[in-house]
């Protein structure tokens, strides 16, 4: 078997259906296999696999096993070559994982592979590629200062080597992620991507930053104001510097309390969230019970034109693939000016998030 997508899930029901069939769509003609492991959801996740993707094998636990040892225990199980370990919240194109897959084949020493990842509004992920968070960039970083802490020396739109891939999407292959022994069960949520990107550059393999493929992320990087987030990000930040950078007994100590200083006065930045005056639907028919469900007028279109700053785009996948939704979120001018939703095929919902700082959310019809 070529490719095996490990998908790990925890309470998105809705993003992981769209996830999936995106998945299903892109490994259409490749050998390849689909893993969930559900780390204990209480939603109706787990039904709707079942149901809906009855060829997907499915891990049920029952306890939350965090996201370093769920995803580990669906690789265990998986049989592909390669793997492609992907969050429930994300949405690729049609011909992701042959691009991927050509990319691949054609390196040597290949360690990880990232991809550009864009938010629910189109935004570029500057998560998509990092520097290793040595001791002055994590503090840096930490007190928000961010300009290190990412790989801003290669171009977005550039393929090329970097250091740290985030754990939303990495491709690798299977007997790298072996040898360096998968993810650090230690993390139990943030840090272990980059904790396992940096193994695999320290066993000799070069990661890469592929710039031709772009994925959307719906809730893409949490931020410093989630007081969850800010506590899992500074833990795994204390383990991943102990492990790798331990130096002296002073100077860890003053990491330490920057870290601790940092976590109480960390920066909270401003989200502006775009209202919506009206919808336009991208199909070629006027989804009755989708009428129904919003409340502000709908237009039917085929092509985008005319659009006006404050519109609401539904693209419907029935008529649009998903390589040219991801074509039109990346549309700088067209993002400025509208937010997205999409209407996935054989569905009863519309699918969205209109800031990077949030999951987003599902609208069901009525």
């Amino acid at each position: 078997m070529k490719l095996s997508v490990v998908i790990l899930n925890y309470n998105v029901r809705y993003f992981l259906e769209l996830c999936l069939k995106s998945v299903q769509a892109a490994i259409s003609t490749i050998d390849a296999e689909i893993i969930v492991v559900d780390n204990n959801s209480t939603d109706e996740s787990c039904n709707m696999v079942k149901q809906l993707f009855p060829g997907v094998t499915l891990i049920e636990n029952k306890e939350n096993l965090g996201f370093s040892k769920g995803n580990n225990q669906g690789i265990i199980l998986s049989k592909g070559e390669y793997i492609c370990i992907l969050n429930p919240d994300t949405v690729v194109a049609e011909d992701s994982f042959t691009s991927l897959l050509r990319f691949a084949q054609k390196k040597e020493k290949l360690g990880i592979i990232g991809c550009k990842l864009i938010d629910g509004a189109g935004q570029f992920l500057p998560e998509s590629k990092r520097n290793i968070p040595m001791e002055k960039v994590a503090v840096k970083k930490i007190f928000g200062n961010s300009k290190e802490y990412y790989a801003n020396h290669l171009d977005q739109d550039v393929t090329g080597k970097v250091d740290i891939l985030v754990g939303a999407f990495m491709f690798v292959r299977r007997s790298v992620y072996n040898q360096v022994n998968g993810f650090d069960e230690d993390y139990f949520m943030y840090g272990e991507d980059i904790d396992l990107s940096y193994r695999v550059l320290m066993a000799g393999y070069n990661n890469y930053y592929f710039a031709d493929t772009t994925v959307i992320h719906y809730k893409g990087e949490s931020t410093l104001k989630d007081k969850d987030y800010a506590k899992g990000f500074y833990n795994a930040m204390q383990i991943f510097y102990e492990k790798h950078f331990k130096s002296n007994v002073l100077f860890d100590t003053l990491v330490w309390l920057g870290i601790k200083i940092a976590y109480f006065f960390r920066n909270e930045p401003k989200i502006e969230i775009k209202k919506v005056k009206k919808y336009v639907l991208v199909s070629n028919t006027i989804n009755d019970r989708l009428k129904q469900t919003l409340s502000k007028e709908i237009v039917l279109k085929m092509h985008l034109n005319d659009i006006q700053k404050g519109d609401e785009i539904i693209f419907d996948t029935n008529v649009i693939s998903l390589k040219e939704i991801i074509k039109h979120f990346s549309n700088s001018e067209l993002n400025k000016l509208v937010t997205f939703k999409i209407l996935p095929k054989k569905s009863n919902y519309i699918i969205g998030s209109n800031s990077s700082r949030f999951r987003g959310e599902a609208i069901c019809f009525k």
